[in-house]
């Protein structure tokens, strides 16, 4: 919601705390970021959550391939017979590809008669619109005939959209069927199946299928694209960094089994999947090809993570036998950065992109330092961290590398002793999972130490609760999130030395999820896809970026209220100053001044502020309330005038978020007379929720199909 100022900035406190002066300087602060780009926010994607597969990844078709792994057996799942056939999996002498042996076989019983087929139930239902849908099935088999391709309820007998192909389907080869449908009517809700039929009597028995696909209309069109509203609301943030591919993911259950990124290259046939560390097979759709357009289509910066010899059972690769993963690293880098005419630059020439990608950053492995990893935190320092860091800082001199621990890892008090020697080319990363309170105890973490990377961080317990038993919060809180934007000033005061700061995980699938803490929510049903509070939070510092840190010089201590300064000279030297109050103890709310160094009396500037009107510390953006009520957090707007000393002055009320952004068209003083600057809200949000909460039990509900 965006209100008016009388709703927050002008409303009357029972209470106050002292008022806190906050003078600004115009110039003696650090350049941000690294390679001329300014500090950004981000996130990290794996597919945990079904955030890939069944989330961004707009495939529609659940098990499209029928692909398997040691940890996932194959099977037809989320595939429905029609009118009596047989659905088995088949392996045959002569299958679709070598990364795809597994078939589906259709066999048509002997009283079968009209149309007979499957229909697949998508990714727990499927969104069906007036849209242009298209996909496409390979077949091999005998038929004289036609294939009907359809979008139908699961609950009723409406068809509200079909397709007839014309069947090319021979014995003895696979061919593929190609599509477009386009529905007559919108379905009243999610709970919708994709059907293939046929003829029985024109079919041979049996007829085999594989790689059954459906896709909607994609993210800038993408073939093989990312799901568009999952994708405008994480382009909406506003977000400078895509961290990618992991994560967990990156690592692999086993040595033999890490996200190998040259299979998930090139046609979909043949790209075998990957067995997902999240309890699920993962298709390999969402590849690195497809990553990186993600980042192109978004503007993002990426941090690539490369696989450095430790699987999540604790696998180490040995140093005699490292090599060949140093080399792939490189083959890597090659995709993404070498020119067309390199062996990699070519290859991805010849999938569509023959410039090369801006490539800055590197990371060499992930969480290296856990302590579940026997031996992999001493091999990283010993031979794994050095090998790969000089290979690649021979072949890119420029990239940046990033190791997978920070200063403190394994543990503050161990770190000295125990830590990796850090090179003075590399950067940390740091991953901050925690309470409300201990991310705002942190926020001077970065004050005197080296440049780090905040990979991975987001508030996920209560203040004194459980740890890691498996107990995290169902959503983001407010309380969470002002405890997450404190720390996020204090990442922003240090982005001389840190680079960018990412919210992990991203996504969550309401279907399946292994982690419940995420910025975006959704289902089948795009109307489910929910911004969590934190989402406002992150998306406000985004929007108002700092290419410069500056001086500040206060008559306060850092709290209840927490400030950063800087000016952005993509904005001819526009002045912003982020600030929190994190207040925990009482209800007072806190007077501010700021003054920023050379700003006029006069001067007009704007101050958003995000304010939970509920009062409830708890609330939270909850997906199953209708989308009206959805949003909790409210969006405050307004316009400030300097005073007669240069002071902007306004209250900010506990648990709040704010921003005061000049603008270089506002740095004289305004003429006299001259009308008040009407200003702009930093987003229309939609109505505001009050705190409502879900009943208890609610996750052990069956899936959800976007009806009610």
């Amino acid at each position: 919601m965006v209100s008016t100022k009388a709703a927050v900035i002008a409303a009357a406190y029972a209470t106050s705390v002292a008022a806190v002066d906050i003078s600004v300087s115009s110039s003696g602060g650090n350049v941000t970021g690294k390679f001329g780009h300014p500090y950004g926010y981000g996130f990290l994607h794996e597919d945990i959550n079904n955030s890939g597969d069944g989330g961004i990844y707009a495939e529609l078709i659940q098990n499209r391939a029928f692909q398997y792994s040691a940890n996932y057996s194959v099977s037809t799942d989320h595939y429905y017979p029609i009118n009596n056939v047989e659905l088995s999996i088949e392996f045959l002498d002569e299958p679709l590809s070598t990364a795809l042996p597994a078939s589906m076989r259709v066999t048509v019983g002997d009283d079968s008669t009209g149309d007979v087929g499957f229909e697949n139930e998508g990714y727990w239902g499927i969104d069906v619109k007036q849209q242009l849908y298209t996909g496409s099935f390979w077949v091999k088999g005998s038929y004289d005939g036609v294939f009907t391709a359809s979008l139908q309820s699961n609950l009723t007998d409406a068809v509200f959209g079909s397709v007839e192909i014309e069947s090319q389907a021979v014995a003895d080869k696979w061919v593929e069927h190609a599509f477009e449908l386009t529905p007559d009517t919108d379905a009243p809700n999610s709970n919708n199946t994709f059907a293939i039929t046929f003829d029985a009597a024109g079919a041979d028995g049996a007829l085999d299928f594989n790689l059954i696909s459906l896709f909607p209309p994609t993210y800038k069109g993408r073939k093989n694209g990312l799901r568009i509203d999952i994708a405008e609301a994480l382009a909406g943030m506003n977000p400078h960094f895509l961290r990618f591919p992991g994560g967990n993911m990156l690592e692999g259950l086993r040595n033999d089994s890490f996200w190998d990124w040259k299979d998930s290259l090139g046609p979909l046939r043949e790209r075998p999947g990957f067995q997902g560390v999240w309890g699920y097979q993962q298709t390999h759709g969402l590849g690195l090809m497809e990553y990186l357009e993600w980042a192109e289509d978004m503007g993002l910066e990426i941090i690539l993570a490369v696989w450095a010899g430790l699987s999540l059972n604790g696998d180490v690769t040995a140093q005699e036998d490292l090599q060949p993963f140093i080399d792939d690293a490189l083959n890597e880098i090659e995709f993404v950065v070498g020119s067309a005419d390199s062996t990699w630059g070519s290859y991805r020439a010849s999938l569509g992109h023959p410039e090369p990608f801006e490539l800055n950053f590197v990371e060499i492995g992930n969480e290296d330092w856990l302590a579940g990893f026997p031996g992999g935190w001493d091999s990283y320092r010993e031979y794994r961290f050095p090998l790969f860091h000089d290979a690649i800082k021979a072949a890119y001199p420029d990239v940046q590398i990033i190791a997978s621990a920070a200063s403190s890892d394994p543990s503050p008090e161990t770190a000295a002793e125990l830590g990796l020697d850090f090179p003075q080319d590399t950067i940390g990363d740091y991953h901050p999972y925690r309470e409300p309170d201990e991310l705002v105890e942190e926020f001077d973490r970065f004050d005197n130490d080296i440049g780090h990377i905040i990979g991975e961080v987001a508030a996920i317990h209560p203040n004194g609760g459980s740890k890691w038993n498996g107990t995290l919060q169902p959503y983001p809180w407010w309380i969470g999130a002002v405890g997450e934007a404190v720390s996020l000033i204090g990442y922003e005061r240090n982005s001389d030395r840190i680079p960018g700061t990412f919210y992990a995980p991203v996504l969550k699938n309401e279907n399946r999820y292994q982690w419940s803490i995420t910025l975006i929510q959704f289902a089948a049903d795009p109307l489910m896809t929910t911004r969590a509070v934190t989402w406002y939070c992150w998306s406000l510092f985004a929007h108002h970026p700092i290419s410069e840190t500056v001086p500040t010089t206060s008559t306060s201590d850092y709290g209840p209220l927490y400030w950063g300064a800087g000016k952005d000279d993509a904005r001819g030297g526009a002045m912003v100053w982020k600030g929190a109050v994190f207040n925990t103890t009482n209800s007072s709310s806190v007077p501010v001044s700021v003054h920023f160094e050379g700003v006029a009396s006069g001067t007009r500037a704007n101050l958003t502020v995000l304010t939970n009107p509920s009062g409830d510390p708890w609330a939270f953006n909850d997906p199953f309330v209708p989308l009206a009520d959805r949003n909790i957090v409210q969006t405050t707007s307004i316009e400030l005038v300097a005073g007669g000393n240069g002071f902007f002055t306004f209250e900010l009320p506990e648990l709040s978020v704010a921003v005061l952004d000049t603008d270089p068209a506002m740095l004289t003083p305004a003429a006299p007379g001259a009308p008040p600057y009407s200003g702009r809200p930093h987003g229309g949000w939609g109505r505001p929720g009050y705190g409502l909460k879900r009943p208890s039990g609610w996750w052990a509900g069956k899936p959800w199909y976007g009806h009610h």
